[in-house]
């Protein structure tokens, strides 16, 4: 089947369950049970705290309002980012205090945000998801503007400079030991209902600048036939790994990615979606998102589905159907990116000046049984709701409150 006919396909499949009014319709709900998220990111402080350096009530107070407002909208889950830029916002024995918290990287704020957020999170009926970007050093190339006792500075030989940002080295195994002991640490600590990656692995492309891991690949690259294929296998033991030993060190908690949307284009390979994405996960991140999913090799997946229905270079349609597809038959669970951030943002195409763009998304992935949910991007949309599509996700979906699927 085409491209046009896929699409066509797809929207009528969206038609039929639109009244004529134009308000979407309600369909039938999964037994009281389904993923409902949002992602609190304290990058750059992008959702929490609001700024670095607040004092310790203040943050709480912050934190606790996210909280609500998830408990509000009848959301379940919490994906809240715990560890940023190999740092902490726990008091980790491994890596220092986040930045983010006071101003000053390695200064004790003075409280536990994880520990707190968990408590908190569940006192409200919510989960707590533990947010980790594996390795993410930092947001500039200057080494020692990093705390002296920080594990970068102590080995930097593990690092690399790449496209204005500070990275770990996938390709070094002592890399690969040391940030599952970091993330670990989190995990045997506190009762966290999940592990959770992002969308980085490798660093995303940056035109012009060549990621230098020569010596890794000459130690440790010998037994594949290149490049390539080495950093994919790096990139799968750290998720094997880590699934392992997020299983052995807390039995009842999940271990869940949310990658970049497209596995692979088809004109790249025939066994990808029907889009004409910029970025493969497969081929530019060196993760194999397909093979994660197909294999159980975790508990579940939310690719970021950043676009809006009908979009030529990826059609939220065609990508829904797509990991439908891959998800069907596995153990993987499978739940949607949602991009709250982009509903009523003037710089965004026509479709997502619609407060109803996101509703439909919702409403064309309950024709798909393995579509078990949603989360959302982010937190601090979910309290400014420009346009209230946030607000007719709720009034059209979630009237009733649900229990996220185990």
């Amino acid at each position: 089947m085409g491209r046009l006919s896929r699409r066509g396909f797809a929207l009528a499949a969206l038609s039929t369950l639109t009244s004529a009014s134009g308000a979407t319709a309600a369909p039938r709900r999964r037994a009281g049970t389904e993923m409902r998220g949002v992602w609190v990111a304290t990058v750059s402080n992008r959702d929490w705290p609001s700024r670095p350096g607040l004092p310790a009530d203040r943050q709480r107070t912050e934190l606790l309002a996210h909280l609500d407002r998830a408990v509000g909208a009848r959301l379940n889950t919490v994906v809240f980012q715990v560890r940023p830029t190999a740092d902490a916002l726990w008091p980790s024995p491994h890596e220092p205090w986040s930045q983010y918290l006071t101003g000053t990287q390695g200064r004790d704020p003075g409280w536990d945000p994880l520990g707190t957020a968990v408590e908190e999170a569940h006192a409200r009926g919510l989960e707590l998801h533990a947010w980790f970007n594996p390795y993410r050093v930092a947001n500039h190339t200057d080494v020692t503007k990093l705390v002296a006792s920080h594990p970068a500075r102590k080995h930097p030989e593990w690092v690399v400079p790449y496209g204005g940002k500070l990275y770990y080295n996938p390709g070094l195994p002592e890399v690969r030991a040391f940030v599952q002991d970091a993330m670990l640490d989190a995990v045997r600590r506190y009762p966290v209902d999940a592990v959770h990656f992002d969308d980085y692995f490798y660093p995303y492309p940056v035109a012009g600048q060549t990621f230098d891991d020569d010596a890794a690949y000459d130690r440790h690259g010998g037994a594949f036939p290149n490049r390539a294929a080495w950093r994919r296998d790096n990139i799968d033991r750290l998720v094997r790994e880590t699934a392992a030993r997020v299983r052995s060190t807390r039995p009842a908690a999940r271990f869940g990615v949310s990658p970049f949307g497209v596995w692979r284009n088809s004109d790249t390979d025939p066994l990808g979606s029907d889009t004409r994405a910029g970025v493969q996960t497969y081929d530019d991140l060196h993760a194999d998102t397909r093979t994660w999913v197909r294999e159980g090799w975790i508990d579940y997946l939310v690719p970021q589905l950043y676009w809006n229905v009908g979009f030529a270079a990826a059609d939220y349609a065609e990508l829904l159907r797509w990991w439908a597809e891959v998800a069907k038959g596995s153990r993987t669970k499978l739940y949607l990116g949602e991009a709250l951030y982009k509903a009523g943002d003037p710089a965004q195409p026509a479709a997502w000046q619609d407060p109803a763009e996101l509703s439909r998304h919702l409403t064309l992935a309950r024709t798909h049984p393995q579509a078990r949910g949603h989360v959302f991007f982010a937190a601090k949309e979910v309290a400014a709701d420009r346009i209230g599509a946030m607000a007719r996700v709720v009034a059209d979906h979630y009237q009733r409150p649900a229990k996220p699927p185990r």
